[in-house]
């Protein structure tokens, strides 16, 4: 998938928590419109998106992030979002702040598999569960949150884990679940 080099520059952990999480948790089945979700969005989900979106039955409720969306190409992508701090065939990273960093994953093809987005702090600015799967969810016993909401016909899953303590990280992942023949 990447060589030696290339795979050192990109930084894995968040997505890599976010996986091994999802692969023991049990999904649901959500049903959301995207104009709904991002009444209270921050700005990472654009307004026009949310505009334009028609209610649709098992379509993501998260819109995108900054207007990547799962099929985007990378050529748009770095459009959307500028020029990567490590940049690759099969993925970029983004830093947008301290407390905010993004890696985007591309298939075969170029165009956008995955989109993991990090949020660090408190005042980080991350949306909320209900902003991102139009639902609320019960933190668990330490106050962790995680849920993991499946669209088969949309062909994607998108994840919401929030960690705790003094600097919790929240992670969104949005990925494609079906391989295109």
């Amino acid at each position: 998938m990447f060589d030696t080099k290339t795979s050192r520059k990109f930084h894995f952990l968040p997505l890599l928590v976010c996986v091994a999480v999802s692969v023991f948790t049990v999904s649901s089945f959500g049903q959301e419109t995207v104009a709904n979700s991002v009444k209270k969005a921050p700005s990472a989900v654009t307004a026009a998106v949310a505009k334009s979106a028609a209610p649709l039955a098992g379509q993501p409720v998260y819109a995108g992030y900054k207007g990547v969306r799962i099929g985007t190409t990378s050529v748009e992508t770095r459009k959307l979002l500028g020029e990567p701090r490590d940049k690759a065939d099969a993925g970029d990273y983004y830093v947008f702040s301290d407390n905010e960093t993004v890696q985007v994953m591309y298939d075969s093809a170029g165009t956008v598999r995955v989109i993991s987005i990090n949020y660090i702090g408190k005042s980080s600015g991350a949306p909320t569960v209900k902003d991102v799967l139009g639902e609320m969810v019960e933190p668990r016993p330490d106050g962790s949150l995680f849920k993991l909401v499946r669209y088969p016909k949309a062909g994607s899953f998108v994840s919401y884990n929030k960690t705790t303590g003094d600097n919790p990280m929240v992670i969104i992942t949005w990925q494609k679940t079906q391989v295109e023949q």
